[in-house]
C-alpha cells in the first residue's frame, strides 16, 4: 500500500525550513519523519505528514515548490537482520530502492519510508513476504 510523501525544495539559506515548518504548523499539519538533503544552493525536504494534500497546498500557495510522491512506509521489527531480509527480497523482485529514510512511530515496531522505482512490484513483493506496510489511515490517525 502506497502513500503520500510531501516533497518541498527549499533554498538552503538561513530561516528558510522555519518557513515551511510554521507553515505546515499554521495549518495543524503534523510531521510524522522527515529527511532533508542539500547542496550548496537548494535543499530537498521529505516529509510524512498526517496530512500531505493540505501540506503540499498551503506551502504552494506561499509560493514553494512541492509536490506529492508515491512512497511505501515498511514495518521492521526489532531483530537483528530484519531490514537486510527485506531489502533482500526487494531486490531478488528486480526492485532498484531510489533512497530510504526512517520512521519513528509509537508502535513495537521501526519503520522506513521507501521510494523504488516499481512500487506497484515492491508492494506485491512485501505482501507476498507477508511484510506489513503503513497505510494513509494509519498515518492520519497517528
Amino acid at each position: 500500500m502506497t502513500l503520500k510523501q510531501l516533497s518541498v525544495f527549499i533554498e538552503n539559506r538561513k530561516g528558510r525550513l522555519a518557513e515551511v515548518l510554521n507553515i505546515l504548523k499554521e495549518h495543524n499539519v503534523n510531521i510524522l519523519s522527515m529527511s532533508l538533503a542539500d547542496t550548496t544552493e537548494y535543499g530537498l525536504l521529505r516529509l510524512i505528514v498526517n496530512d500531505p494534500e493540505t501540506g503540499c497546498r498551503v506551502l504552494l500557495d506561499a509560493g514553494f515548490s512541492s509536490m506529492l510522491t508515491d512512497v511505501l512506509i515498511i514495518k521492521i521489527p526489532h531483530v537483528a537482520g530484519s531490514l537486510q531480509s527485506i531489502l533482500a527480497r526487494i531486490t531478488e523482485g528486480g526492485v532498484n530502492i531510489e533512497y530510504m529514510y526512517g520512521l519513528s512511530v509509537e508502535t513495537s515496531d521501526a519503520s522506513i519510508v521507501m521510494k523504488t522505482n516499481e512500487l506497484e512490484v515492491a508492494c506485491r513483493v512485501l505482501r507476498e513476504a507477508g511484510i506489513a506496510t503503513m497505510t494513509t489511515e494509519e498515518i492520519r490517525a497517528l
